[in-house]
């Protein structure tokens, strides 16, 4: 794969999860979800393999919270990986359910 990659996420809800695809529409990476009313539970974030460390993750982390923030969603990361990205953007705090425990 090129360094440089155009990854684009969209929604299916249909397979109740997000999918980030690359300029070719090849599957970069994904995170499942389940929703109940106006809220979202992150449950997996998974990037290929020929993607990794080229910001897939983040990307896709990114825009699933941005979805759940216009969307006015509360969001419960049980996906380590979404909670992790959370702890190094507050910015994101006010939709983030606060009771929970993340888990390890």
């Amino acid at each position: 794969m090129d360094e440089a990659v155009s990854i684009s996420v969209t929604d299916a809800p249909e397979r109740e999860r997000f999918e980030a695809r690359d300029d070719d529409g090849n599957l970069a990476g994904f995170v499942t979800y389940q929703l109940t009313g106006a809220i979202i539970v992150y449950t997996h974030t998974e990037v290929v393999p020929a993607y990794e460390g080229h910001g897939v993750g983040s990307t896709l982390a990114k825009a699933v919270m941005d979805d759940a923030r216009s969307r006015h969603r509360t969001v419960v990361p049980i996906c380590p990986f979404i909670s992790g990205w959370l702890e190094k953007h507050p910015e994101y705090d006010a939709v983030v359910a606060r009771s929970t425990r993340k888990v390890k």
